[in-house]
C-alpha cells in the first residue's frame, strides 16, 4: 500500500506531503493515522514542518465515501478534529503550503497550521452543511480567530469559497506565489523560522496559544526558563559585539 503522507525529513524541518491526487488528497482514516505517526515524529525531535498536497491540490476534503458510513460514535471519537488539534499543538510552527482547494477537512488542516501560503488558485471553505454536517473538526471555532466573524459565518453558514486574494485580503494566507514558487515560499519561512532561537521559538508558541488566565505567570516562567540557556546569551553578546564599533566611532 503506498503512502498516504509522505515525509521527507531535514536537520531543521520535515515536509509533509499529503499523496492521494487521484482523489484530490482527500483525508481518509489512513491519511489522519499517518499523520499521527508524523506528529509523533516532531513531538519526539522538534522541527519546522511544511505541508502540501500532491497533484496541484492541497485537501478537496475529508473522504465523503468514508465519511457517510460514520455515526454518532464516530463523530463522538473526533477522529479528524483530534488530529488537527494535535498539529496546531506541534512544539515548533507549521506552514500549510496550498495549492488548488482546501475544502471541508481540508480547509480545517490549513486552519490548525501555524502560516498559509498560497496561490493563485487556491479556494478555502467549508461547504459541510450542504452535505448535511458542520465543520466539526476545528473551523467552527478556528476560523473566526483567524478571519474574525463576519467572514467566518459566511463561510461556513453561507458556504462562500474564499479565493487567493480574498484570503490574502482577511490574512488568512500570508503569501501568493506561483504553484513552482510554493514550496520554495514555503523554505524561505522556514528558513526565517529557523533563524531564530529554537527553544525561543517553541516556548513563544506555547505561550501564544495558552488560555487568557495562564498569563503573566506563564511569560514569566517561560522566560525564566530562556535567561538561563547558552543560546540567549551568545545571541545576546553577538548583538552586543556587533554595535560596539558604532558605538566607539561617535
Amino acid at each position: 500500500m503506498s503512502r498516504a503522507v509522505v515525509v521527507e525529513e531535514a536537520e531543521d524541518r520535515v515536509v509533509l506531503r499529503l499523496n492521494r491526487p487521484e482523489v484530490r488528497n482527500a483525508i481518509d482514516q489512513q491519511t489522519v493515522t499517518e499523520l499521527h505517526e508524523a506528529c509523533a515524529l516532531l513531538e519526539e525531535r522538534p522541527r519546522v514542518a511544511l505541508l502540501l498536497g500532491e497533484g496541484g491540490t492541497f485537501a478537496a476534503g475529508a473522504d465523503i465515501a468514508q465519511l457517510r458510513e460514520r455515526r454518532r460514535e464516530d463523530a463522538l471519537r473526533g477522529i479528524n478534529s483530534s488530529i488537527f488539534d494535535r498539529i496546531r499543538r506541534l512544539p515548533m510552527p507549521t506552514i500549510g503550503l496550498l495549492d488548488g482547494y482546501a475544502l471541508g477537512g481540508g480547509a480545517e488542516l490549513a486552519y490548525a497550521c501555524d502560516f498559509r501560503i498560497g496561490t493563485p488558485r487556491t479556494r478555502i471553505g467549508n461547504p459541510e452543511p450542504g452535505l448535511g454536517i458542520l465543520a466539526a473538526a476545528g473551523a467552527s471555532w478556528r476560523l473566526a480567530e483567524l478571519v474574525g466573524e463576519p467572514v467566518a459565518k459566511e463561510v461556513l453558514l453561507a458556504g462562500r469559497i474564499l479565493d487567493a486574494t480574498e484570503a490574502l485580503g482577511v490574512h488568512l494566507l500570508t503569501e501568493v506565489v506561483e504553484p513552482d514558487e510554493l514550496l520554495a515560499a514555503g523554505h524561505r519561512l522556514a528558513d526565517r523560522i529557523t533563524g531564530q532561537a529554537p527553544l525561543a521559538v517553541r516556548l513563544t508558541k506555547a505561550v501564544f496559544h495558552a488560555p487568557r488566565e495562564a498569563h503573566p505567570l506563564l511569560d514569566d516562567v517561560a522566560q525564566a526558563v530562556l535567561f538561563e540557556t547558552e543560546d540567549k546569551q551568545q545571541r545576546m553578546t553577538a548583538f552586543l559585539d556587533r554595535r560596539k564599533p558604532r558605538e566607539e566611532n561617535r
